[in-house]
């Protein structure tokens, strides 16, 4: 008798997380988890590389059999947050270098019906890599390994990472960021995970890659600076009153708090020069009240915080270098230029919300009108002449029909026109009539 031959613990468990009942696949991911926290709690444990190769492959046909939205949001919460029962910084990130390469192996044969899906699961095995960082107190030795990883295995240009992974991750990347370290992380911080988008930017020679990080991480930070002005005043409101009783209205001079304190403070929308976490505010003045209002501003910020003209500076000496592609370095001095306005206080956008709201209350009928007003300036300013033979309309006169035989192909008398007629008409100074015409025009003014 033939003995069977006993499979490796990684095939067996990849084999039921493929499993066509999904009562078989929930068994196998919880099995996974007690089977991960065991073998990397050992002194000689842990998995090496083709071992959750083959893990992660069963977990990508466990995603590939679930249907159900609401299912299938639930499945990759629980797959993400496996990352988590991996004891050790090592193991980790081994787990995540083989996601990443499984999903740019695995990518080309996904249809577009299940495509969204997979979409949802990077951006969650993103957000608990970066929950992984906030646990540890977003070490800096920890940031660098992570991001070293990830530009590795998606925006090098030597990776085998295809186009719609690379879109996804950059336009994924600072949402995802913000929602784990918005309160936490400074300017500078968030300076060093942004940098190295600016060297990738600055060197590759695709210029999709070069349009996707534009786009989806500088552009981004340009985009999200006018919002910060509400937030601002909502927390300079918090900081300076209580807030109000329940059934309690608010008075006219608390309502005009925020704009009040603005206006003490000195305060104009503007990334800081001396604000440790490059919120918005101004630098410290001599008053003891101005500088500890700036300083609260700043620490207080929800929304990301960064130093424009830090980062305007960083992407400046990228793009600067002999290496740099000209298009490259036409396309992000343009992004320069944005960032070094908004350090100076001057948003990109100021005026178009006005233009857009007078042109829309202007009425059609203005519109109609002005058209209409500029048309005639540009007739009088050309100075038409008439041509011979024309004639003025009295007032009041209805405008001539066009003549029938001119111009219509088919009409009478078109075909048998003798070609001497147009110059016996152009000799006169006038056109002359027929006189039985004219003789009907005289009875009926009579």
């Amino acid at each position: 008798m033939v003995s069977r031959v006993q499979l490796p613990p990684e095939i067996q468990l990849a084999q039921r997380l493929a499993g066509n009942e999904k009562v078989t696949r929930d068994r196998a991911v919880k099995k996974l988890r007690k089977y991960i926290v065991a073998r990397t709690q050992r002194a000689a444990g842990g998995f090496t590389h083709e071992e959750l190769l083959k893990v992660w492959k069963g977990l990508f046909y466990c995603m590939w059999m679930q249907d159900k939205q609401l299912l299938q949001e639930e499945l990759g919460r629980t797959i993400s947050q496996l990352l988590h029962a991996f004891q050790t910084t090592e193991a980790q990130h081994l787990f995540l270098q083989t996601f990443w390469q499984t999903m740019n192996r695995e990518w080309m044969g996904i249809d577009r019906l299940r495509l969204d899906k997979y979409y949802m699961l990077m951006r969650m095995v993103l957000n608990e890599s970066l929950k992984a960082l906030q646990m540890r107190g977003w070490e800096e030795s920890q940031c660098e390994q992570l991001l070293k990883l990830l530009m590795t295995e998606i925006l090098h240009p030597e990776s085998q990472a295809p186009h719609g992974v690379k879109s996804h991750f950059t336009e994924i990347f600072l949402e995802e960021l913000g929602k784990v370290g918005a309160k936490e992380l400074t300017a500078d911080q968030n300076l060093k995970f942004i940098e190295p988008f600016c060297r990738i930017a600055a060197r590759t020679q695709d210029p999709r890659d070069l349009h996707n990080i534009a786009r989806g991480i500088f552009e981004t930070i340009v985009e999200q600076a006018p919002f910060a002005i509400e937030d601002l005043m909502n927390e300079l409101a918090s900081i300076h009153r209580p807030e109000p009783e329940a059934g309690e209205e608010l008075a006219e001079d608390d309502r005009d708090s925020a704009g009040a304190m603005l206006q003490v403070g000195g305060l104009r929308p503007g990334p800081p020069t001396s604000c440790p976490s490059g919120g918005w505010g101004r630098e410290a003045a001599s008053e003891d009240g101005e500088r500890w209002l700036t300083r609260g501003l700043c620490d207080l910020s929800p929304l990301q915080q960064f130093d424009y003209e830090a980062v305007a500076n960083r992407l400046f000496k990228m793009a600067s270098q002999q290496n740099t592609p000209s298009q490259n370095r036409k396309r992000l001095y343009k992004v320069v230029r944005k960032l070094q306005d908004l350090a100076a206080g001057i948003f990109p956008e100021d005026d178009v919300p006005e233009k857009v709201y007078a042109y829309r209350h202007e009425g059609r009928l203005a519109r109609k009108m002005k058209k209409r007003l500029l048309k005639s300036q540009l007739q009088d300013k050309k100075g038409r002449t008439r041509g011979i033979g024309d004639r003025r309309e009295p007032e009041g006169a209805a405008p001539r029909e066009q003549s029938r035989g001119r111009g219509r192909r088919g009409a009478r008398g078109s075909r048998h026109r003798k070609s001497g007629v147009r110059a016996k008409v152009a000799v006169g100074a006038e056109f002359q009539e027929p006189k039985k015409k004219k003789k009907r025009i005289q009875d009926r003014q009579e």
